[in-house]
């Protein structure tokens, strides 16, 4: 699934040129805020976006603010291929509950999505508490569904994300596999609308393997969490959790890069024992080893961050974020 034709490579170049100017890197690590790209810039970028090639999904919050570009859709790296809409949906709609009300952002929004091809999701920690469900059924479940694809078809956004996180909730098992295959006949690969896309993020309850054929990618929440360091190890050991019925294409690895900003990460060891980055022969960090990492089965369906935007504190801005997605897909020379 990731062989180039030559096609791909001359676009590629074409990309790489575009966004570095006379830099050959694909994603610049300065931040130029006040430069305008052309018309070619855009349409090289959106015709990468749209090429196969391993993606980069971050989880996004913070546009609320205004007081820095980084707290801007328009100040996020433009190789970031979706943008899963943590901080709840802009909107220019007051008193809409299923939107928040933000001119600003929503512009910005706007413009990132249809300027610079980046995919907006809408994003639901899925829970069905009894009270606010008329029933705990079959019916229910397929009530909770339509407002879930409300507030991708009402916003016009790319498609959902959902954060799998059952905990005892009614929507596990056999109920969540209801719950996808109805999404699925709207939603994802299965569906009348595949340019619309069904995600599902996970920690370390595994949504059922009956899910597979609905969905574009399975996000793993593979964090430095309650350990010191990442490794390639434990991250061929997620996917193997499921390579029975994942393919290694659908299958996205993620950091909370909130907790881990300062150096884009915690340590991180290649399989082969490597710990040093050969962008500047330093230690290697765990966005940009997410970023290198394969499983073993084939190359993987991308990487990903939670809370990057507090990378835009790093000198340059973004400076780990833009690094590891180098890494990920590097200039074509």
């Amino acid at each position: 699934m990731k062989a180039k034709s030559l096609y791909t490579l001359l676009l590629a170049a074409g990309i790489i040129a575009g966004i570095g100017g006379c830099d050959t890197d694909p994603e610049p690590l300065e931040m130029l805020n006040s430069y305008t790209y052309d018309d070619q810039y855009y349409e090289n970028l959106r015709a990468y976006k749209e090429s196969d090639h391993e993606i980069c999904y971050g989880w996004y919050a913070d546009y609320a603010q205004t007081f820095s570009p980084g707290m801007h859709f328009k100040g996020l790296p433009d190789s970031i291929d979706i943008i899963s809409l943590w901080g709840g949906i802009p909107s220019l709609k007051e008193d809409d509950s299923l939107t928040s009300y933000n001119p600003t952002a929503y512009h910005e929004m706007r413009f990132v999505r249809e300027v610079k091809g980046t995919k907006m999701l809408a994003v639901k920690i899925i829970r069905m508490e009894e009270e606010d469900w008329t029933t705990l059924s079959e019916e229910g479940i397929i009530e909770y569904a339509d407002y879930l694809m409300r507030m991708v078809f009402e916003n016009d956004l790319d498609g959902l994300d959902l954060d799998y996180e059952p905990e005892g909730d009614y929507l596990a098992g056999d109920n969540m596999i209801i719950l996808i295959e109805y999404l699925g006949q709207y939603l994802g690969p299965m569906s009348n609308n595949p340019e619309k896309l069904l995600v599902i993020d996970y920690y370390n309850n595994r949504p059922p393997e009956e899910v597979e054929p609905y969905i574009n990618y399975l996000v793993n929440q593979a964090y430095t969490q309650g350990i010191t360091e990442n490794s390639a190890s434990h991250l061929q050991g997620r996917y193997d959790q499921v390579e029975d019925w994942c393919p290694p294409e659908k299958f996205i690895v993620t950091e909370n890069i909130g907790d881990w900003w300062q150096n884009g990460g915690s340590p991180f060891t290649e399989a082969d024992g490597n710990t040093i980055s050969p962008v500047d022969g330093k230690r290697m960090y765990s966005l940009e080893g997410m970023a290198r990492w394969n499983p073993t089965q084939g190359p993987k369906g991308g990487f990903g961050a939670f809370y990057f935007i507090r990378d835009y504190n790093s000198d340059p801005p973004y400076k780990y974020m833009r690094r590891a997605i180098q890494a990920q897909n590097p200039a074509v020379q």
